[in-house]
């Protein structure tokens, strides 16, 4: 009797355990098979998106800031071409309008929006106007940017603001106001339209690059805080290109200057907006549905260190 009273809390307990393990064995293969069928990729829905170029922006409403020059204009019809119905926005109409001609040649409805992306009520006004005429949102493009050239010890309290204002408080005010809208949505894509000298620095920018890395962190956060929401955030690092504004903001609007650009870049060349365009459209189309808080960078390797190179160059190796 003595003995049976150690066995049967043994047998017990033992039974207890094989319960428990048999339980928990069937919940995992319930539960996980779920899960595992709820995250599966669908392949069918992949098959169903239109290649490259061919109307894949069909349907969808596109906002681009700073669309009616360089490489903002280029996106618009870029996207244009492939369906988009575009607004355009910018604080200079007449640039506005010339660009909104050029989408309209193409086929394509657009709606042009006078903005100053520093003020959070121009930009609103924006997002309830599109909403108005087209009823929803599927990309933003924060390309709005202002540059100069300037020595850091030289740069004023005003040049400082003007930048960080229309660079990294408007990407922010643009991304606030139409995120709303997504995250209601379920589903939205951002691009952020920033430089290489985001994450490696560059003399004579640096009011621009401390805008455009706080814009790249900006990027990688909301990826992750909307991703969940199937909202996709990524940036676009675009290469030297010959543009009106760009060009003559940064002194290189010469034979000369854009040579020596050139040479520095190891694919040996400019860039144009319209190549840009194609990248940036790229981004934010279907075909790349699984990118989301990453950079893409298309500067011909122009931020790689140049290394032993430069000693070459210099004594005519």
């Amino acid at each position: 009797m003595a003995n049976l009273t150690y066995i049967i809390p043994l047998v017990s307990f033992s039974l207890l355990g094989l319960i428990a393990g048999l339980i928990f064995a069937f919940r995992h293969r319930l539960f996980g098979a779920r899960k595992q069928q709820n995250t599966a990729l669908d392949l069918s829905t992949l098959q169903r998106v239109p290649p490259v170029g061919e109307k894949d922006f069909a349907g969808q409403t596109a906002i681009i800031t700073g669309g009616g020059t360089g490489l903002g204009k280029a996106m618009a019809l870029e996207m244009a071409r492939r369906g988009a119905n575009l607004v355009i926005a910018s604080r200079n109409a007449e640039h506005l309008e010339s660009a909104a001609q050029e989408i309209r040649a193409l086929g394509a409805e657009v709606l042009t929006v006078e903005l100053d992306v520093r003020k959070i009520e121009d930009v609103e006004a924006m997002v309830e106007k599109t909403l108005a005429r087209f009823g929803k949102i599927d990309v933003l493009v924060n390309n709005a940017a202002g540059n100069f050239l300037v020595p850091a010890e030289k740069l004023t309290a005003n040049g400082w603001n003007a930048v960080i204002g229309i660079v990294l408080n408007g990407t922010w005010h643009c991304s606030s106001a139409v995120g709303k809208v997504m995250l209601k949505q379920k589903q939205g894509t951002i691009l952020n339209i920033v430089a290489n000298y985001a994450w490696s620095g560059q003399p004579g920018v640096v009011h621009s690059a401390a805008a455009k890395a706080g814009v790249l962190s900006m990027t990688r956060t909301l990826a992750v805080e909307w991703g969940r929401h199937g909202i996709r955030v990524n940036a676009f690092a675009p290469g030297p290109m010959v543009t009106a504004g760009a060009s003559a903001n940064l002194q290189y609007n010469s034979d000369e200057a854009q040579a020596l650009i050139a040479s520095r870049v190891p694919l040996g060349r400019l860039t144009s907006a319209e190549e840009m365009a194609k990248y940036a459209a790229f981004l934010c189309s279907p075909q790349a549905a699984y990118i989301n808080g990453d950079v893409l960078t298309a500067d011909g390797g122009q931020w790689l260190p140049r290394g032993f190179l430069d000693l070459q160059d210099k004594l005519g190796a």
